[in-house]
């Protein structure tokens, strides 16, 4: 080995995916293709009505649009790691890269539904193997020292790219056509795919790490992925679908469900006893791994579930454009991006259990600023509310990445990169599938106990009606005015009804943000 191999902080360049290229470069390179990833996670969301308009299709069938995504990209997240290992890192993620890029264009092409999923499965295929090796990338071109604030480049892409997503995706549709929404992955991936060729390069340690699995004949765990497939694809589907298909009332949610607790059931035993198993749940089962896989994913529940519900909120009851619902979380982007590379900096000198706590913290009192909901709320309360959110995720995301790597082995980069990113998804979907119950539910609720008062017996009641009509004969209703009233004073209540229902959803939302705080007390310390 040369000595211009070695650092002078020690660490290996021949171990290194940035070989002899600047590594803050590979860096740039890998977070742009995580970026295009990330991003239609969510710019397809603000979107679906246009789809639905455009294929003829209702807004139900057009959100299997968001479904097939997701569930596609849970799957082959879990055995990402083992192909990158067997055969070869960097080409695996040129073909993940490539094979997003053309389905991402085809997506943009696609003629009716069916022809639209089929390239959103591939495209998702695609973006679940990109995003863990983007990780094991990063974590192999720096020394330990370094990776939190490598991480925090790797974390703009992760964390402002889903904010960006119904900002971009709102304009596009608007003014544009929702085909742009995929198409402009594009460029940017035939952009990524020569960054990538020419700066990446395949460490020696996996080239090494290859052959020895060449020679020792270790195939993929089949069985094992078939099982966590089935796992996390029926929960994924489930957790999608279920208010949708009104949950155990649905033969669809049953069968799927059924799925799911027969494959959780067998995953266990069988990878448990795997030596090369395409999970490797002893990671999970370990304290520090295992709570940095729960605060991932209540992460990603907040992450996703506010990306999702705010926009609809400020469409549905504020009467915003999908542009404008976006740009109302695109101050919280550009702090979080800033705050991205000043949490990058604390890594190296605050332990990160007390970062990820702190996060914690923030990122509950921004649920709780969201409690105090009203009807006239202005733009820049619910851009407020998202700026302190942006404080908070940051403080959480950049250490628990960090962190997570703390005591695992270089051949298992991969598979925690994996897991990490299976957490966020699964956390994700669960955050989404939680405010869309309590969003339902809760909406019902409240209108049941509003419309107790509104009873003629009710002299409230009967004042506020005679005032609306008045107003609507005065408007020139004539005659209709009383049915004008009615129908008014039943919109309000169904109005109020839905404000109060999205305080009891940020509500739930602060509850999983504060259980962040003992779960980031429960790691241990780091060396810096």
């Amino acid at each position: 080995m040369s000595a211009g191999a070695i650092t002078a902080d020690g660490f290996d360049r021949s171990q290194s995916a940035a070989g002899t290229h600047n590594p803050w470069l590979i860096a740039v390179v890998v977070s742009i293709a995580t970026f295009m990833e990330v991003l239609d996670t969510t710019i397809a969301n603000v979107a679906l009505r246009y789809i639905s308009g455009s294929l003829a299709i209702n807004t139900d069938e057009a959100s299997w649009v968001v479904t097939t995504y997701l569930v596609a990209n849970a799957i082959v997240l879990t055995v990402s790691s083992f192909i990158a290992k067997r055969y070869g890192r960097k080409r695996f993620y040129l073909g993940c890269l490539g094979l997003f890029t053309v389905s991402s264009v085809l997506c943009g092409f696609a003629w009716n539904l069916e022809s639209l999923l089929v390239f959103r499965i591939l495209q998702g295929f695609a973006g679940g193997g990109m995003v863990p090796i983007s990780q094991s990338i990063l974590a192999d071109s720096f020394p330990p020292a370094k990776r939190g604030q490598a991480f925090a480049i790797f974390g703009v892409a992760v964390v402002v790219a889903p904010v960006v997503g119904p900002t971009l995706g709102g304009w596009l549709s608007d003014n544009y056509s929702w085909h742009w929404c995929f198409l402009i992955n594009g460029p940017v991936g035939l952009l990524a795919c020569t960054l990538v060729t020419l700066f990446v390069q395949e460490p020696k340690s996996a080239i090494e790490e290859r052959e020895k699995l060449k020679r020792q004949g270790i195939r993929l765990d089949v069985v094992g992925f078939l099982l966590v497939a089935g796992f996390l694809g029926s929960l994924e589907m489930v957790l999608d679908r279920g208010q949708t298909e009104d949950w155990f009332g649905s033969t669809f949610i049953i069968v799927f469900t059924i799925i799911c607790v027969a494959c959780f059931c067998l995953m266990i035993p069988w990878e448990l006893t795997r030596k090369n198993p395409v999970m490797d749940l002893r990671m999970i089962a370990t304290r520090q791994f295992g709570s940095c896989f729960l605060v991932m994913m209540a992460t990603g529940a907040i992450l996703i579930a506010t990306t999702q519900f705010l926009p609809e909120l400020l469409q549905q009851y504020y009467g915003y454009t999908a542009t404008w619902a976006g740009l109302a979380l695109s101050p919280g982007g550009l702090v979080t991006m800033t705050m991205m590379f000043v949490v990058g900096r604390l890594t190296g000198v605050v332990q990160p259990k007390y970062l990820i706590a702190a996060g914690g913290a923030v990122a509950a009192l921004a649920m709780w600023d969201l409690t105090n909901l009203y009807a006239d709320a202005t733009f820049w309360f619910f851009a407020w509310s998202r700026i302190f959110i942006g404080f908070g995720l940051p403080l959480i995301f950049i250490p628990i990445t960090t962190v997570s790597y703390d005591g695992i082995p270089p051949d298992k980069t991969d598979q925690a990169s994996a897991m990490i990113n299976v957490a966020r998804n699964v956390g994700g979907s669960i955050g989404v599938s939680i405010a869309a119950n309590v969003l339902a539910y809760r909406a019902q609720f409240h209108q049941s106990r509003l419309v107790e008062h509104v009873v003629p017996s009710n002299p409230n009641y009967q004042t506020t009606l005679q005032s609306v009509a008045d107003y609507f004969g005065a408007a020139g209703s004539g005659a209709a005015a009383p049915g004008q009233a009615i129908a008014y004073i039943g919109q309000q209540i169904q109005m109020q009804a839905g404000l109060w229902a999205y305080i009891d959803v940020f509500f739930a939302l602060m509850v999983i943000s504060a259980a962040i705080v003992p779960l980031a007390l429960a790691l241990r310390n780091v060396r810096r």
